[in-house]
């Protein structure tokens, strides 16, 4: 069969690889087309657009880049066409993934939609467009389901979080020769995630690295994105106490004694590696006083959300400041606040329903057209 995929970010990225792997297993014949990244490269399958092009953060940015948008929705509808898939594969990426979805189903495409978008967190109004251009959803966080079918009336298939996958099946580096090859000493490692734009990674690093020299017994390691080089890096790194790695952020977590993240897809990784984290975000004045006012979570990370309380601490706008972060980095340094976070991240991975998540939601897709 032909499979079109679209994935829009890093997060997607690494998914939507995984969940090739499963139907290339299970249908040695398929042909797949896709928007994503490296990772699914390398999968197989043809690449169409690479993610690093579709990265537009904050309503400022998207109104700014309105024509790039538009015509990557050209080049998309027409690659569809051309291709002729069986079916169409969206992951999270809403905000192109439904146009594409709204234009395709009037012409008899089958949609399916991976990783669903997060409209329990705002425009909660797309629920109308799901449940006439979407004809199976595949969700991955267990509240979502309540969501869905109970207060939307529509079915909705909880296949567990494909993250537990990515981190299970991950090759291990060995620890000692990572510390070697990166030219890190046997201090404990503060592991900085500052996200995978530039302008998010500029904003955060410079925030995350204030408090550096606060904390003289431990090492700092920046984990540069996949999709950024290091040439964009390089202004960061300053201070030689500061280390930088590249696309090797599981290996890094695996080593890593606490960290400091943007908010995202990162937060919840560094959870399953039980490491303990303080979540970092700042977005621009304009798309804060929009988001604000539209957004109604109690919590901005995926942990907070999935445990429906605190669990890690959440620094967000004004409040990520060098002051706060020295102080909430300082708290997860200490050996009691540690030991209930990990007893927290422990029931946190119960949650979220055990492996087998791009396997199960391969075989699904398959099954519903065959």
């Amino acid at each position: 069969m032909k499979y079109y995929i679209i994935a829009g970010e890093a997060s997607g990225d690494l998914h939507g690889a995984n969940l090739m792997k499963e139907l290339f297993k299970k249908d040695p014949m398929a042909e797949i087309r896709f928007w994503g990244g490296d990772l699914m490269q390398q999968t197989g399958g043809t690449l169409v657009k690479h993610y690093r092009d579709l990265a537009f953060m904050g309503f400022a940015e998207v109104v700014q880049n309105l024509k790039t948008i538009l015509n990557n929705i050209k080049i998309c509808k027409e690659d569809i066409l051309a291709f002729k898939p069986d079916v169409l594969i969206f992951i999270d990426y809403p905000g192109f993934n439904m146009r594409i979805a709204k234009w395709a189903k009037p012409l008899g495409f089958k949609m399916h939609y991976y990783i669903s978008p997060q409209i329990w967190a705002w425009k909660e109004s797309r629920i109308k467009a799901i449940k006439r251009d979407v004809d199976h959803m595949y969700i991955i966080l267990p509240f979502e389901k309540e969501f869905y079918e109970q207060k939307h009336n529509f079915a909705v298939e909880f296949v567990g979080h494909p993250l537990i996958d990515a981190i299970h099946n991950r090759k291990a580096a060995d620890k000692e020769q990572f510390r070697k090859d990166n030219n890190l000493d046997d201090r404990p490692v503060i592991a900085l995630l500052p996200g995978s734009r530039k302008q998010e990674i500029a904003k955060m690093l410079s925030l995350m690295l204030s408090v550096v020299d606060d904390f003289a017994d431990y090492q700092f390691v920046i984990a540069g994105a996949p999709s950024q080089d290091y040439s964009f890096y390089k202004q960061f790194l300053t201070n030689e106490r500061v280390h930088f790695i590249s696309n090797q952020t599981y290996d890094l977590l695996s080593i890593a004694h606490a960290a400091l993240v943007t908010s995202g897809t990162a937060t919840l990784e560094t959870a399953l590696f039980k490491v303990p984290e303080v979540v970092c975000y700042k977005g621009g004045w304009i798309s804060y006083q929009i988001a604000k006012r539209i957004i109604t979570l109690k919590y901005i990370s995926l942990v907070n959300l999935i445990m429906d309380k605190e669990v890690v601490k959440e620094l967000i706008q004004e409040e990520l400041n060098k002051k706060n972060i020295k102080t909430e980095l300082t708290k997860i340094l200490t050996p009691q606040y540690r030991e209930n976070l990990l007893k927290q991240y422990d029931l946190l991975e119960k949650k979220l329903g055990g492996k087998g998540a791009s396997e199960k939601t391969a075989a699904l897709i398959i099954k519903h057209l065959t």
